[in-house]
């Protein structure tokens, strides 16, 4: 057993100090400081890999945005979620190896690779705060409000950590001077107190009974099911009316010769990241809806870039069938959807991008609601996004449902449905906003935690890329009523200042013992009767 014992402290010595042999006899400067430093970034890598999982709803947003600078698509954002956790896995790992140093009695001389790894790894967290401030801005909301989901769970989670690392407080208050002794305690003290309080402050409309429950909110297919098939494509629609349901989201530009069709990018990057437009037209220069006739887009192949570049890391889902389907694909016409959507009886919600209108015959509005009448399709369906010339459109053809961007727009025009970003409205709003019976739709909504928050708070719907995941969640992640939260959080900080007292008393009572062992003998303590803080971190 004692040779497993040493050997095992090798092991955790080598791995932190690369001195694999014998404890180090050498005397580095700040061992405590450093110590200091391994816990900070690890407390700093763990919030930054929080942020983006937490921001894992919105890899889309940012992959988009990289594509808008580089004109190429890569998955950006998994890139990152996986460096992220194997920084954070490598910092906690090495704070547990100084931890478990501590507890051995030896001295910490944390190696300088490793102090490298840890100054690159601290420089590449600061960074990633920075970029997500300065150019990812519309997520940072995201953050207070994911919150107000994982709150509850993650003070459990502090309140097991710090009784886990009390007994290194407490070491550390027995055998230190006595003069800094007590600013030790008093600083656990506050921290612990922080801890066990903050449940005070924390606020979730998933603080609810099950009879108080809303209904489910309804989904609306954004560019169709884009995680099962390329986005826009029939195929795409097709695999969302099987999640029902009750809309189809999708973006509508216009083409040369005059006929609306469904594609997202616009601009620079038309057609660039979901067509085949480069090898078909190598010597145009495509920057525009007007550049190319529909016949000239229909003829693009829409779904070889999804089997390539597998946006979600979803195409291993799909079978082989399914896969020489999404291989075919081509650019939907609004038409067309129009078509689908009246055959199920689903409604359609659009963006309109429009483009610079040289006489009236080239208004793009007026060629959408052509097209919808066209279609023939009930006019209740048709969710009328697009701000632009809306008072015409109610004149022209006043059966559709209008649905606004902006709170205030909609209050003026007397209307009742509003589709915002889903964290552009406080939970309080969004809550007070149902209670007037106004509908709220949310976008774009597609993690289960997130989910379950807007179904707590009474969402109508949500605009989302997982249709086929939520339509399978038949209730919030959790919900409970408050009273029954506290009382958990009282039991829980309970028993953690219970297991704390006793961790003191026994330490108080082992460390009594020594000094007493210490004066019968009428010597020192020796390097391994006494801790290793009291030896080697002394302020």
């Amino acid at each position: 057993m004692h040779q497993v014992c040493s050997c095992w402290r090798g092991c955790i010595r080598g791995l932190y100090s690369c001195n694999w042999r014998e404890p180090s006899r050498t005397n580095r400067k700040m061992p405590c400081c450093w110590l200091s430093f391994v816990a900070v970034v690890s407390l700093l890598s763990l919030s930054w890999l929080y942020i983006c999982l937490i921001s894992f709803n919105d890899q889309e947003e940012l992959n988009g945005q990289l594509f808008t600078w580089l004109k190429s698509w890569f998955n950006w954002f998994m890139l990152i979620i996986i460096f992220s956790a194997v920084l954070t896995s490598y910092c906690i790992l090495l704070l547990l190896f100084a931890l478990t140093q501590i507890i051995f009695g030896e001295k910490l001389d944390l190696h300088w690779l490793h102090k490298i790894f840890l100054f690159f790894g601290a420089i590449f967290i600061v960074g990633g705060i920075s970029v997500m401030v300065g150019m990812w801005k519309r997520v940072l909301p995201t953050i207070p409000l994911s919150l107000q989901a994982t709150a509850p769970f993650l003070q459990f989670g502090a309140v097991a950590a710090l009784t886990l690392i009390s007994s290194f407080v407490f070491q550390a208050f027995h055998n230190i001077k006595t003069k800094s002794r007590f600013l030790i305690l008093v600083l656990f003290a506050v921290v612990s107190a922080a801890i066990f309080l903050c449940p005070l402050l924390i606020q979730s409309p998933c603080f609810i009974e099950l009879k108080d429950l809303p209904e489910k909110p309804k989904l609306i297919a954004h560019r169709g099911a884009p995680m099962l098939a390329p986005e826009n494509t029939m195929m795409a629609f097709e695999r969302s009316v099987t999640c029902g349901v009750m809309a189809f989201e999708t973006d509508v530009q216009i083409s040369k010769d005059r006929i609306p069709f469904l594609m997202h990018d616009n601009k620079s990057e038309f057609l660039l990241r979901t067509t085949n437009v480069k090898e078909s037209f190598p010597t145009r220069s495509i920057t525009s809806n007007l550049d190319l006739t529909f016949g000239e887009i229909q003829n693009l192949n829409a779904g070889e870039w999804f089997l390539k570049k597998d946006p979600f890391w979803s195409v291993s889902q799909l079978s082989e069938e399914e896969r020489q389907t999404a291989r075919n694909q081509t650019v939907l016409s609004l038409l067309q959807l129009l078509e689908l959507a009246k055959q199920h009886n689903i409604s359609v919600i659009f963006d309109l991008y429009q483009t610079e209108k040289t006489s009236t015959d080239s208004d793009d509005t007026a060629a959408i609601v052509d097209t919808i009448r066209k279609s023939d399709i009930n006019p209740g369906l048709i969710l009328w996004l697009p701000p632009d010339r809306r008072k015409w459109v109610k004149e022209t053809a006043p059966g559709f449902v209008h649905i606004y961007s902006n709170l205030s727009e909609m209050k003026i025009n007397n209307d009742r449905h509003l589709n915002v970003k889903y964290n552009k409205l406080s939970m309080k709003r969004i809550r007070e906003l149902r209670a007037d019976n106004i509908t709220v739709n949310l976008w774009v909504v597609n993690e289960r935690w997130l989910f379950s928050l807007l179904w707590c708070v009474g969402a109508s719907s949500v605009t989302t890329n997982s249709c086929h995941l939520l339509k399978d969640v038949e209730q919030p992640d959790w919900f409970m009523s408050y009273q029954t939260y506290t009382k958990i959080w009282i039991l829980v900080d309970a028993a953690s200042v219970l297991i704390m007292a006793a961790l003191f008393v026994l330490q108080w009572k082992a460390h009594c013992s020594c000094l007493r062992k210490g004066r019968q003998r009428g010597s020192t303590f020796s390097d391994t009767e006494l801790p290793f803080l009291s030896q080697h971190m002394k302020p």
